[in-house]
């Protein structure tokens, strides 16, 4: 595993003593989540670019073993996607005022930050949501998707991890969903901010997870639902 581990971290041994990080483990029925994939993440120029950070960089093929996992055993796939449509951005919020860079995703920029990456492109039966705000629940329909699927455990992968990762693990849990975060599959601006997040996700929101793990569940399927 590239960076830093989250078992590494100075308070972890500490966190059962705190009364943190129970595990939560999987439930009967896992739904693959990927957040926010596209080529503003990892093209050199970009202002959101994390490619400097070698874990960042390699998480992609992360995420691609995890998607390919899921169809292999038909575990639903569902994409989160930033779109803003108003020309002066009125559709993103207090976010737009805090931070210019979410312009790579606003109608009509012509930079192609908003570029599917190869191999991370939605198939024409995964559901995919399109957000404006960190969360992938906030204002959209995935707890509904969720819940119509029978899902109850998130394996969530994607970018960044202390943004829409985390956010969208907290509200999976708000949710009543396992938020299963998929440690190499994630990425930030650098392996510190990486292992604190990861850190904090594991002791307080959901399951941390490595990605053999996580495509061992995805592999086994869903056989409780698919029964039922």
């Amino acid at each position: 595993m590239l960076g830093l581990a989250v078992q590494a971290h100075p308070q972890y041994e500490g966190l059962g003593a705190a009364g943190l990080g129970e595990r939560l483990g999987w439930g009967s029925h896992v739904a693959l989540l990927v957040i926010d994939v596209c080529a503003a993440y990892w093209k050199a120029g970009s202002p959101l670019d994390l490619s400097h950070n070698p874990e960042a960089a390699a998480s992609p093929d992360s995420m691609r073993r995890l998607v390919a996992a899921a169809r292999g055993s038909g575990v639903p796939v569902l994409w989160a996607q930033v779109r803003y449509n108003h020309p002066e951005m009125k559709d993103g919020g207090v976010q737009a005022k805090k931070m210019k860079t979410i312009l790579a995703w606003q109608d009509g920029d012509t930079r192609g930050l908003d570029a599917l990456l190869p191999g991370l492109e939605p198939a024409a039966d995964d559901i995919v949501v399109l957000k404006r705000n960190p969360s992938a629940f906030f204002g959209t329909t995935l707890a509904t998707d969720m819940h119509l699927l029978g899902v109850d455990t998130i394996a969530i992968c994607g970018v960044s991890t202390s943004g829409c990762v985390r956010a969208t693990a907290m509200d999976a849990m708000c949710h009543g969903f396992r938020p299963m975060v998929v440690h190499e599959a994630c990425g930030d601006r650098s392996p510190l901010i990486q292992q604190q997040n990861l850190f904090d996700i594991d002791a307080m929101i959901g399951d941390v997870v490595s990605e053999e793990e996580a495509v061992s569940e995805l592999r086994a399927g869903n056989p409780k639902a698919q029964c039922s």
